[in-house]
């Protein structure tokens, strides 16, 4: 697979003029990763207006910036173009220590990057469609395996399992198990709780492939579940199928959330949905863009984003249904497809 990492460069450097800046210092690694495909602990690459780049980093990995399309040069051969007065940084990742030693005459910049990074090209999502495949086989292989006597704990570690043994590099984040009245906490950390006849069982989690994460959540039934708890995996499903439709290009952020969210507030649980309705993924688990009641923007074409509501009562349980989709214009594209049935184990 081969990434036009120049291309990515020179769309950054052409949003650089309207800034008022000559050259943008690029230092989050995920960001550095995306504009050179250079993944380390400690790098960053210049972009000068006129499209060309610097990567620097230290000598522990300047060996692998040979063969890299950027000309590459170790930090302290170069300190000065670095620290020039005028040149921009991501205000949003540099540190205030570094900004001082570098120089008070840097200039703070919003988060160009992640702007383009929102925006996903056809090498980067068949990426991420392989992550949710995964993600989807491991939920369909472990799926036996639910059962009273299963702890927490047991059933993250055969999830996480599972999806390194189908080709993930590892699991995409701290995966989520909750049973019963823990399905109440919306990121609920796994324990040696154990799954009972008669709880609800929600479940987040995905794999990480080639850097890209997938996200899905789904919730099922140990036993016939109570009417309470029927009534609100129906009310959730419901949402979540709203707000699915609403991820559109130019859609307002806030107004896909409203999709999901008015669903839940009429029905008289506005107050136990308390997240926003998702968010970008990619190079990162949480990208650009969000979606919630406050947020801002209007979503583009080819944005991978998350559609997840939620109900959680206190003391009894929750559910929460979440899926992967990429905005189109003729509707969101569902790359994680795990059925959102109720499935009563």
């Amino acid at each position: 697979m081969t990434v036009n990492y120049q291309e990515r460069r020179a769309r950054l450097a052409a949003m650089l003029p309207a800034h008022e800046v000559e050259a943008m210092l690029v230092t989050s690694a995920v960001n550095v990763r995306y504009l050179t495909g250079l993944a380390s602990s400690n790098a960053a690459v210049l972009i000068r207006a006129d499209g060309s780049a610097l990567l620097v980093t230290d000598n522990r990995y300047i060996d692998k910036t040979r063969g890299l399309d950027v000309e590459a040069a170790e930090a302290s051969d170069v300190a000065g173009e670095l620290a020039a007065p005028g040149v921009g940084i991501e205000a949003a990742s540099m540190s205030v220590a570094t900004y001082h030693r570098l120089g008070a005459g840097l200039v703070p910049l919003e988060p160009l990057v992640e702007r383009l990074r929102a925006v996903k090209d056809d090498d980067e999502l068949e990426l991420l469609r392989t992550a949710c495949a995964i993600t989807d086989q491991a939920f369909a292989d472990i799926i036996r395996t639910i059962g009273p006597g299963v702890t927490e704990r047991d059933l993250a570690r055969l999830l996480d399992a599972r999806m390194i043994e189908l080709g993930a590099d590892k699991p995409a984040f701290e995966t989520i198990v909750a049973a019963g009245e823990n399905g109440a906490v919306p990121h609920h950390a796994p324990t040696d709780r154990e799954l009972r006849s008669g709880d609800l069982v929600t479940m987040d989690f995905g794999a990480l492939y080639q850097g890209y994460h997938a996200d899905m959540t789904r919730t099922v039934s140990l036993g016939e579940p109570a009417a309470w708890q029927r009534e609100i995996y129906e009310l959730v499903a419901q949402a979540q199928r709203a707000g699915s439709l609403a991820v559109l290009p130019g859609a307002e952020a806030k107004q896909v959330d409203a999709a999901s969210r008015d669903i839940i507030k009429a029905a008289g649980h506005g107050d136990h949905f308390r997240h926003g309705l998702g968010h970008g993924v990619g190079l990162e688990i949480h990208e650009e863009p969000f979606l919630g009641p406050s947020r801002t923007g209007r979503l583009e074409d080819r944005v991978p984003i998350t559609v997840e509501p939620g109900v959680y009562l206190p003391g009894r349980g929750g559910v929460r249904i979440e899926d992967t989709v990429v905005t189109r214009g003729g509707g969101a594209e569902l790359f994680t497809k795990t059925t959102k049935e109720l499935l009563v184990l």
